[in-house]
C-alpha cells in the first residue's frame, strides 16, 4: 500500500503510468480502461484515476491504488 505517514498525517502517493499520449482523448480512454480492467479482472480498484499534462504538453495517467 502506498500510504505514508508524515508528522501524524496520511500522505498518499500517486502511481504514474509509464507512457505519455499526444492527446487528452487518448489518455482519457486509457484512464477509463484502467478503471474497468481493475473491476473486470479483480484487481484492487484505484481510488482516483487522473489525466495530467506534462511540462512538454503531452498527457499521462496517474492513480492512487
Amino acid at each position: 500500500m502506498n500510504i505514508i505517514t508524515f508528522k501524524g498525517r496520511l500522505v498518499m502517493n500517486w502511481v504514474y503510468y509509464g507512457k505519455l499520449y499526444t492527446t487528452k482523448f487518448q489518455a482519457g480512454c486509457f484512464a477509463k480502461r484502467l478503471e474497468q480492467d481493475a473491476w473486470l479482472f479483480g484487481y484492487g480498484d484505484p481510488q482516483v484515476v487522473e489525466v495530467y499534462r506534462s511540462r512538454k504538453g503531452r498527457y499521462g495517467i496517474r492513480y492512487i491504488p
